[in-house]
């Protein structure tokens, strides 16, 4: 007797707090459907890992090595621990995922020390990467060897193809390589216009963190290295890091689909769409004056809208079903996500939602 299994979760329930809440898209689902038959060799061995080169290839070429693993802070630290000796640090954002949210990983795990630079709208600038990017041949510093960035950035930003190319240039002619933590590549791709490879391996991008996960994969992330001399014992460090996957063609299997008829530009188009659907409707407001004390913080370049709000407000939207974070709470301000899944319907209804609690607040 086959057991059927029930839902938990009400489906009709969204919101706004991570592209990571979405589910699976059915493409991903049937792709792993489809790898699921009989037996492969296990641990890479197996004819979706090799078909996924030839894709990564296409869109990165000729060259460019993927290694598959489980996650993006799985990705991050052992991308960067290739790319450093023992005695290497990071120069990053301080908004830098590898810097705020991976739970000391890259120091814990990976023994990396960050050198962090604030910067207003998350991106860096080769006269920023210069705070940090001293002290060579001292015994008593960490040596910055790599500049690693975010595209899109954590707060929603996109570098362009010639501030990537500024920074890889900056970068390799101080002996430093360039690192790019990509979750959320696909939604640069997007907001750019521009092919994968244009503003990663084109404009000197040595190593890439690729994410899956926030644009419809259900988990499984990959390294890709564009530079082979910028990288060393990736083979040994996925094992070392618990990222080598025994069953790794059902990680492959979803990058093939992502990636083998362009449904990662189509998702991430799609929540980028939704952000902006989001985003000039309440500009709109705002003009209209219908919006009091509602603020914009960052521009809105990919999935996500940054905002502050009166105080209260975002709590109260939240009680009546709208999910999302506080991004930095003292300024009350809020981070609005989108999704692969998220629809017209529900911009609109989350819209007017924002509408009636503002004009509560103001009454």
């Amino acid at each position: 007797m086959t057991h059927k299994f029930r839902p938990l979760h009400d489906a009709a329930i969204r919101g706004f707090a991570s592209d990571n809440y979405s589910g699976v898209h059915p493409e991903v689902l049937a792709a792993i459907a489809a790898a699921n038959d009989g037996h492969q060799v296990a641990y890479g061995d197996d004819v979706y890992t090799e078909h996924l080169q030839q894709v990564f290839a296409r869109h990165f070429g000729a060259g460019a090595e993927a290694f598959p693993v489980f996650n993006g802070t799985g990705a991050n630290v052992t991308a960067l621990q290739s790319m450093l000796p023992r005695w290497g640090a990071v120069i990053a954002a301080g908004t830098a995922h590898i810097n705020v949210d991976e739970g000391g990983a890259p120091e814990r795990v990976g023994g990396i020390k960050i050198l962090t630079v604030p910067t207003d709208d998350g991106k860096l600038t080769p006269e920023l990467v210069d705070r940090e990017a001293w002290g060579w041949g001292d015994e008593h510093r960490a040596q910055p060897l790599v500049v690693s960035i975010t595209q899109t950035t954590e707060l929603g930003t996109a570098y362009t193809v010639e501030e990537i190319r500024a920074l890889a240039d900056h970068a390799h002619e101080r002996g430093m390589k360039l690192h790019m933590d990509g979750a959320r590549i696909s939604n640069a791709a997007a907001s750019l216009g521009l092919p994968l490879r244009a503003f990663t391996r084109d404009a000197g991008v040595d190593v890439l963190s690729f994410g899956g996960t926030k644009n419809g994969a259900m988990l499984g992330e990959a390294i890709v290295v564009l530079n082979p001399a910028a990288s060393d014992g990736l083979k040994f460090l996925r094992k070392l890091n618990m990222q080598l996957s025994s069953k790794m063609r059902f990680v492959s299997a979803q990058l093939i689909a992502l990636l083998d008829d362009d449904l990662y530009l189509r998702n991430a188009s799609h929540s980028n769409a939704m952000a902006r659907r989001l985003r000039d409707a309440l500009d709109a407001g705002i003009a209209a004056g219908e919006l009091p004390g509602l603020a914009f913080t960052q521009r809105t370049q990919s999935n996500g809208v940054f905002a502050t709000l009166p105080a209260g407000v975002a709590d109260r939207l939240r009680d009546r079903g709208f999910k999302f974070y506080d991004w930095d709470a003292a300024r009350n301000e809020v981070r609005w996500m989108c999704s692969f899944d998220t629809s017209e319907a529900d911009i609109d209804a989350f819209v007017e939602g924002i509408r009636e609690e503002l004009a509560r607040a103001a009454a």
